[in-house]
């Protein structure tokens, strides 16, 4: 609303000036030509009258312009005449007997021709032309920004971060990543003094890739280097250089690259590398695509004739498999810093990090909240920090507890609660008894997780829901782990059958993955009868930037034989499952009717059940 107002405040203030512009022409030219804008109502006489006014000693001055004559009488009346052309005023009223005496006492002035004719038509054409220009002028002044952008279309879209930024991040602000920290400190080191390393003839690597999901810190990392260093940054989004013309892309990391020349040493941090880094091909329209060019550019201007000794280059990406084989080759990014998913400790210290800024209940443990976030990203923590907030101003409490704390690791997994959407009776027994069937089944099968958490209240997609954490970190899983995963997946399915004698469609999805997980076991580990050997391939689809289907490299025999194998892994969890829930059948109707009741267990509460 602020910039209409401007605009129409603008808008008015030029029709004004237009007005003022017109209105101080028409005084001008009123100036210039009265005769224009006020109507002639002088008395035009003959000559015989004139030289009678003459005799009668009644005229005290004449005008003679040309053929127009102007005569002024005693009493201030001024009168008109028009003389024969070819003959002067003199010799004409020498032909009416006027006395001499009379005649001089007559002042005659001559005027000489000031073309007025001529100046009138310099205005005419010169005052247009002015005011063209005065338009030109406030138009060129309004549109001056937008001319910039036009011819700065070329230039690099890098913002280059101040030194002296109110909110500079180091590596103290970054939890965790001890490792990619140490890393990161040779770069550091390096910007803060280049001489010992160029005078012991060492190089720092040009392109320093981080790698890693979504959401772990990749950007931060890059932020904290540019803190620590304390030298340029220049900050760019891959995606900036894309534009829909070709050669824009290649000229703007010419610019970049221009920019930082002058700034060395410096860093320049490209996020999200993939966009402009996928491997390159034959192009769809034919010809050579325009990301192709700003790829190329980037090689040559990382590793080309040119050398750039103090000028670092930090890539993100979650993408390393799409990324052209060019752009990861020694002198180009040839160290790549791998940024994990923080395990429990670090996932403490990330959320001590998000929770000094918030008032925090005395009995808030937050190593309880790192136990039960397990594969969640640095992100993730922050927004469970940050729903917890917000639900404490929602519930009007004055710090945060932890009760509010878990309940927002729910809704940042699943969602927030449908309290109502109700079910019906029947609907809820079916909820009941398939979430107790995954509960029970994980809680006796070998080498599953512990429970956490049952639920029958609806969150997002799912009616309920089956929480189960591990109490440590595992970084490898053998087959009978993954066999008793599937036969926790299961358990819901089998519950139901077994006490209804068939199954609802609330089922799909624990059998999908079961089904993935089944297939990955037979294909990818090598956890079968098969042999250690992995099956298909998923071939690298590089226009679309994503894997497309798989590639059968293997027989027709072979493909019934890994159809037989997936059908014996789910065979066998299935056996598993429903000897679990058979011998414990009479804790199975406890723990449900205990859900039905209460629609939320808690971990004591349910193994106080199970004993």
């Amino acid at each position: 609303m602020k910039k209409k107002n401007l605009f129409f405040g603008g808008l008015f203030k030029n029709i004004i000036f237009i007005v003022l512009i017109f209105i101080s022409l028409g005084v001008l030219l009123s100036f210039l030509n009265p005769s224009l804008f006020k109507k002639d109502t002088t008395e035009e006489i003959s000559i015989p009258k004139l030289a009678q006014y003459i005799n009668d000693g009644e005229v005290s001055k004449v005008e003679v312009l040309k053929n127009d004559v102007t005569v002024y009488l005693l009493d201030e009346t001024v009168l008109k005449i028009k003389k024969e052309e070819g003959i002067t005023l003199t010799e004409n009223l020498s032909y009416y007997n006027i006395e001499e005496s009379k005649l001089q006492e007559v002042n005659f002035v001559y005027k000489e021709d000031v073309s007025e004719a001529f100046v009138f038509f310099l205005l005419m054409i010169g005052l247009p032309f002015i005011l063209i220009l005065i338009f030109f002028f406030f138009f060129l002044k309004k549109t001056k920004g937008s001319l910039n952008q036009t011819f700065d279309f070329t230039k690099t879209k890098a913002k280059l971060l101040s030194r002296n930024l109110k909110d500079k991040v180091t590596f103290k602000n970054v939890a965790g990543l001890k490792e990619e920290k140490e890393e990161l400190s040779e770069v550091v080191d390096f910007l803060k003094s280049p001489e010992k390393y160029l005078k012991m003839g060492a190089k720092i690597p040009k392109g320093i890739l981080l790698v890693g999901p979504a959401g772990c810190g990749k950007t931060l990392l890059a932020r904290a280097v540019a803190g620590e260093s304390n030298v340029p940054f220049f900050y760019v989004s891959g995606s900036s250089f894309m534009e829909l013309f070709v050669g824009v892309g290649s000229s703007r990391v010419r610019s970049l690259f221009e920019n930082a020349k002058k700034q060395q040493p410096c860093l320049i941090f490209i996020d999200e590398l993939d966009s402009i880094g996928k491997a390159r091909g034959l192009s769809i329209s034919g010809g050579n695509e325009e990301r192709e060019q700003t790829l190329n550019q980037l090689l040559t201007e990382m590793d080309g004739f040119e050398k750039n000794d103090k000028i670092i280059i930090l890539g993100a990406t979650n993408r390393l498999d799409v990324l052209d084989p060019a752009l990861l080759r020694p002198g180009r990014f040839d160290r790549k810093v791998v940024v994990n998913l923080p395990d429990i400790k670090e996932r403490e210290e990330i959320l001590n990090i998000h929770a000094t800024s918030k008032p925090l209940d005395e009995k808030v443990n937050l190593r309880e909240v790192a136990e039960r976030t397990p594969g969640f990203t640095g992100a993730d923590l922050e927004n469970v920090m940050n729903e917890s907030a917000i639900l404490t101003v929602k519930n009007k409490e004055s710090k945060i507890v932890q009760k509010s704390i878990l309940e927002s690791i729910e809704k940042v997994l699943l969602g927030p609660e449908k309290k109502s959407k109700i079910l019906s009776k029947e609907e809820k027994a079916i909820a009941a008894y398939h979430e107790s069937g995954h509960a029970l089944v994980a809680s006796f099968v070998p080498n599953s997780e512990p429970v956490r958490k049952i639920s029958i209240i609806s969150r997002g997609l799912a009616a309920g829901y089956t929480l189960q954490v591990p109490e440590k970190e595992r970084n490898f899983k053998r087959r009978s782990d993954f066999i008793s995963e599937i036969a926790v997946l299961l358990g819901g399915y089998l519950s139901e059958q077994m006490i209804f004698g068939e199954v609802s469609s609330g089922a799909s999805e624990d059998l999908r993955r079961a089904s993935h997980l089944a297939r990955k076991i037979v294909k990818e580990l090598g956890m079968s009868s098969l042999g250690p050997v992995t099956f298909g391939e998923r071939e690298r689809e590089v226009f679309l930037g994503y894997e497309s289907n798989e590639s059968k490299n293997y027989s027709e025999e072979t493909s019934v034989k890994i159809d037989s194998e997936v059908k014996n892994i789910i065979f066998e969890a299935e056996k598993k499952a429903k000897d679990i829930l058979e011998r414990k059948k009479d804790i199975l109707e406890k723990v449900t009717k205990e859900l039905i009741a209460r629609e939320t267990l808690e971990r004591e509460e349910y193994e106080k059940i199970i004993k």
